[in-house]
């Protein structure tokens, strides 16, 4: 890390090895989150105890976690700039996380718009306890760190939400023991939606049912120009303003990629044919996954290299984390 973070305010953020990663985290987040490294103190952590609420293949999980460092980096992210680094690897998560449930209200928790969502999905008797509790490990993953700020979408604003109220409900019990983070919702990463549902956001949970749902970070050439040809448009036979959602959802891609204003790429395909849009939108895909595919293969080949990244890592967020764990440990009266 450089010598100068500890003056820059600290960021957390956390991505699930639950499945690839797709084209919208790259867009909406993962490529923000490099070209930010040297504005914030950052945090990057694949939060493996979370994917347990959907019962992976432990095979599976290694696999994805590892696949998930790897990307992290081949997508920009420096490991002397910021740390990356594994959830599971620090066990001072789970065990803040099991004093904040010790201090949520159960209303609380069911509030919580994913237990409501798959309560009803599943039924709420087969709904495991991790999805009811997800919420408290995520705000022990921010907590841990003293972060100030958590970048994360509109969905995701509940649970910051959630966590400000633990910390609030802690420090007011007990004194001034936790930082009282902030949600930092992003304005410049582009809100990528479905290839099929342009009026759905592309998600990595639907594109493991649905392959044709979005264009994942290791899909070949080939696989890209599939997805992107089969894309949802409109009725009209060209591209025109103002375009229906699913041109509106190619031009936005389009113009994130090749770093123009959607006002310019309408301009661009304006009158032209959706065929000439898709051809020019897989291009540009292409043109960008090229790189962080060709990282991603090297730092593969290396996993013991990729290994000692983490654990390094690991072993110097322990130091900070362990930290707050005491401050909550003597504020309670555990320590």
């Amino acid at each position: 890390m450089s010598p100068t973070a500890a003056s820059r305010p600290r960021v957390l953020s956390g991505i699930q090895p639950d499945f690839g990663l797709h084209l919208g985290n790259y867009l909406g987040a993962l490529r923000n989150w490099a070209r930010d490294q040297d504005r914030y103190e950052n945090y990057f952590c694949i939060v493996d105890l979370h994917a347990l609420t959907r019962a992976p293949d432990p095979q599976r999980l290694r696999e994805l976690t590892l696949e998930l460092a790897a990307m992290y980096v081949a997508c920009g992210l420096d490991p002397a700039r910021c740390e990356i680094f594994v959830q599971s690897h620090v066990p001072a998560h789970s065990e803040l996380c099991w004093i904040l449930e010790t201090l949520t209200p159960m209303g609380w928790l069911e509030r919580m718009t994913q237990f409501k969502a798959r309560s009803e999905a599943q039924g709420r008797e087969r709904v495991n306890t991790g999805v009811f509790t997800y919420p408290d490990l995520m705000a022990a993953d921010i907590l841990l760190y003293d972060a100030d700020f958590v970048p994360v979408g509109e969905d995701q604003r509940q649970h910051i939400e959630l966590c400000r109220d633990l910390a609030n409900r802690l420090n007011s019990q007990r004194g001034d023991v936790l930082k009282v983070p902030a949600a930092l919702i992003s304005t410049v990463g582009a809100r990528v939606m479905g290839l099929d549902t342009p009026d759905e956001k592309m998600s990595k949970s639907i594109a493991a049912d649905r392959p044709g749902h979005a264009v994942m970070l290791l899909d070949p050439p080939d696989v890209v120009r599939r997805k992107i040809a089969r894309a949802t448009t409109d009725t009209e036979p060209a591209v025109h303003a103002p375009p229906g959602p699913g041109v509106a959802n190619l031009l936005e891609i389009y113009a994130a990629l090749r770093e123009v204003s959607t006002d310019a790429a309408l301009a661009e395909f304006d009158g032209k044919s959706y065929s000439v849009l898709k051809g020019a939108v897989a291009d540009a895909v292409i043109d960008a996954l090229a790189p962080i595919q060709a990282r991603y293969a090297e730092l593969r080949s290396d996993e013991d290299g990729l290994r000692r990244l983490l654990a390094a890592s690991a072993q110097r967020v322990h130091v900070v984390a362990d930290a707050t764990l005491r401050r909550v440990q003597e504020a309670v009266g555990v320590r």
